[in-house]
This record gives structure tokens, sequence and C-alpha cells, in this order.
């Protein structure tokens, strides 16, 4: 049983009302791989820049993470900056640097397609669906959005979430999506 993860592999700058950090790995891809890993194969899809650190690389492949799907090209790697609200549900972008990530188009290794699990994290619909039509038969099919896709993506989401078993929302995104 394995999960194939697509989405973002990225360095954060978070502030919390518990603290601040400057530069930490982050992404969608990242947390969900390393958090699956302890459940299951995990199978990454991303790409990163050449200034993605080996340590950050080492710590994928120590959680058993696979990480064929990587992909690493000149530039830098996305980054995310922002600033959390003190009931830690919402947050405030203060920067997003696209970087590498700009043109990411997602390409599953020929070893991910027959996984059993996909999990698309928060990326444009049109790529999640594309990904999506590159697996055999997954059994189950979930992923994550956020308000900008909502609002600015609308139909192409729902056109999306119609090949989903479920999606990942807050309370604030789950009021927006529903009206």
């Amino acid at each position: 049983m394995s999960i194939v993860v697509v989405g973002s592999v990225a360095y954060d700058g978070v502030e919390t009302p518990h603290g601040k950090v400057e530069r930490m790995l982050g992404g969608s891809c990242t947390y969900i791989s390393l958090a699956a890993s302890y459940f299951s194969k995990a199978k990454i899809v991303g790409v990163v820049g050449d200034d993605f650190a080996d340590e950050d690389v080492a710590l994928l492949k120590n959680h058993g993470v696979d990480i064929e799907g990587l992909e690493r090209v000149p530039g830098k790697t996305f980054f995310w900056q922002g600033v959390y609200t003190p009931d830690m549900n919402d947050r405030t972008t203060l920067v997003t640097d696209l970087n590498v990530f700009a043109d990411f188009e997602p390409k599953l290794p020929e070893s991910y397609k027959d996984a059993t699990y996909l999990f698309l994290g928060n990326i444009q619909p049109a790529l999640q669906r594309n990904v999506r039509a590159q697996m055999k038969a997954p059994w189950v099919t979930g992923g994550d959005t956020m308000n900008y896709w909502i609002s600015d993506f609308r139909d192409e989401l729902l056109e999306t979430l119609k090949g989903w078993n479920f999606v990942l929302l807050n309370d604030h995104e789950a009021r927006q999506l529903s009206g």
C-alpha cells in the first residue's frame, strides 16, 4: 500500500502567537508525506531549486519517503511567509515567492501510477486534475485547496472535486466554498 503526494516542497517563514521562524522546511507535499510515512509508503512529486538543503532531502529519506518524483531544477525553492491568527486556524500571507514552483507541471514516475492512494496538495485545480488522470486507478483520491483557488478558479475547482473522495478545508474555506 502506498500514497502518492503531489504539491509544494518549500521553505516557509512562519509567525504564530507562540514564536517566529524565518526559514524552515515547509510545503503541503512535505508535511503530508512526512505524516503519511508513519502509516504507509509515501511517494512525493514536487519541484525544488538548487538551494534545497541536503539535510532536508535526508529528512525525507530517513522517514522512508520515496523521492523519485522530487525534481531539482536551477533556481530558488518556493518560499512562503505568513502570520497565523491566535486560534491558529487562519493566516495572513506576507510573501509568496513561487520561484521554481511557478513552472511546476507534475509528472508521475511510472512506478507511482499504481499507488492505492493519491493526495493532491494545494496546487492549481487543473494541475490536480492532470495528476489524477496520470494515475491508473487509485482507490482513494483527495486533496487540499485554499481561498485563492476557491475564489479565482471556482469552476475549475468544482470540476476537479468531482474526481475526489474527500477534500480538506478549514472552516473559513468551507464557508467560502459552500456559500
